[in-house]
């Protein structure tokens, strides 16, 4: 633009020359004022344009990388690994993140001077905590360091945004520059859209963590339901038995004190498959005493997949509502049977049975709370946790047909305990 300006300019002086006109010179000096004036103004919007979209590119750029550290809480390792993000991005001379008390991380020049959990110092920072507006300063005095006098501090402005969830302050992100740098209005934009964005992360981080305590406490409950009614049903068994055979049902009382110690024993809703069949077995072990021959069991299930993650007393449910409404009312004897298929990274629990099936008017209704017999629980409680912990397209499937049997399909994600692990690092 510059060049063509030139090269305009001296056409317009060879005219003036020529023509001897002054007046020409006059009109072509104000033409081409307003002509570079409004060039100028062109370039200046398409910089700032350019600035705006390449502060908004790096702070969606960082917002990505560091939301699966704030996920994990606003603390000194997941802050270190924050600023580490926002420095590299960002190309500032330090960055410091702190919470409301206390520095959690310190990265750049001057770092031999800050240090995770040494209390915040600085006036302006405190300023910021308590008023939730951001600041800028560009000058050591601004900065009113109280270790200014004791050391050779390189900082010399700094632009100070609060974090904020929920519309509380949490914390501060700070941009410093040195005593040779400049604190551009770039770097004051960057530092605005990343708080922004930053609080925004913590606020869902903050949304889904209390969503999780939520779904904890709601399989909690849900988990609670099927403790008494297996307890009750295996009472019901054992007193039933005392009359015929009071050793055998003394050895019967050992195995559901058994029971229950591993199922207090285990800490969280997840189990290892193994463990769910040990429940299974002790069931079983306590049912047949009732049916003696007449119930059967069959199961089909690959060593490699007995390490694999289930709901804690998900299965054994399944195959008691086999026994209780399958075998029980059929004439005959009937076997009741636990597959377990893996299909890619999902994992399939097949329970089934030979027994009088469901009608198919019923067929619908059973899984959904508190149509089942008793409580109202079993199948349906199942169904709910599994949905409650994977996510709607995960649960039961069920197939019957009268007078020939019954399947229940549990479908669920093939984990390990070192993916939960995993999972809970990330």
């Amino acid at each position: 633009m510059i060049f063509e300006s030139i090269v305009i300019l001296g056409v317009e002086l060879m005219l003036v020359l020529v023509t001897g006109q002054m007046n020409l010179l006059i009109l072509f000096l104000i033409g081409n004022t307003f002509f570079l004036l409004y060039h100028l103004n062109l370039e200046y919007k398409k910089a700032a344009r350019q600035a705006t979209e390449r502060n908004a590119e790096l702070s969606f750029k960082i917002a990505n990388q560091t939301l699966p550290y704030l996920r994990r809480g606003l603390n000194e390792q997941n802050a270190e690994y924050i600023a580490k993000i926002i420095q590299e991005i960002g190309q500032v001379a330090a960055v410091s993140i702190t919470d409301c008390e206390k520095q959690l991380a310190y990265l750049g020049v001057g770092c031999d001077q800050h240090h995770p959990g040494d209390k915040i110092l600085t006036r302006a920072t405190r300023d910021v905590i308590q008023s939730g507006v951001y600041k800028i300063v560009r000058t050591q005095k601004e900065l009113n360091c109280p270790r200014q006098n004791v050391c050779d501090c390189p900082l010399a402005a700094a632009v100070i945004v609060p974090l904020k969830c929920q519309g509380e302050v949490v914390g501060t992100m700070k941009l410093y520059e040195t005593k040779d740098g400049q604190l551009s209005s770039d770097l004051i934009r960057l530092a605005l859209g990343m708080a922004d964005l930053l609080g925004i992360q913590i606020e869902l981080a903050e949304l889904d963590h209390q969503a999780k305590l939520a779904a904890e406490a709601q399989l909690n409950a849900l988990q609670a339901q099927i403790n008494p009614h297996f307890f009750f049903n295996v009472l019901n068994t054992i007193i039933a038995t005392s009359r015929t055979s009071p050793n055998r049902s003394r050895r019967l009382l050992i195995h559901l004190a058994e029971f229950f110690r591993k199922a207090l024993k285990s800490h969280g809703s997840l189990i290892t498959l193994r463990e769910e069949m040990s429940f299974v077995k002790t069931y079983l072990i306590l049912e047949k005493a009732r049916f003696g021959r007449k119930l059967h069991f069959k199961g089909e299930i690959p060593e490699e997949l007995m390490d694999a993650l289930v709901p804690r007393l998900s299965v054994q449910p399944l195959v008691e509502n086999a026994v209780k409404h399958g075998i029980t009312e059929k004439i005959g004897n009937g076997v009741v049977s636990v597959k377990v298929e893996q299909k890619g990274q999902e994992l399939y629990i097949i329970v089934g049975d030979d027994g009088v099936g469901i009608q198919p008017e019923r067929l619908q209704e059973v899984l959904k709370p508190g149509v089942g017999s008793g409580n109202g629980v079993g199948m349906a409680n199942v169904h709910e946790r599994l949905i409650g912990h994977y996510g709607e397209e995960y649960g039961l499937q069920i197939e019957s047909q009268p007078n020939i049997g019954t399947t229940v399909t549990m479908h669920l994600p093939l984990t390990t305990m070192e993916d939960e692990d995993m999972l809970e690092r990330a």
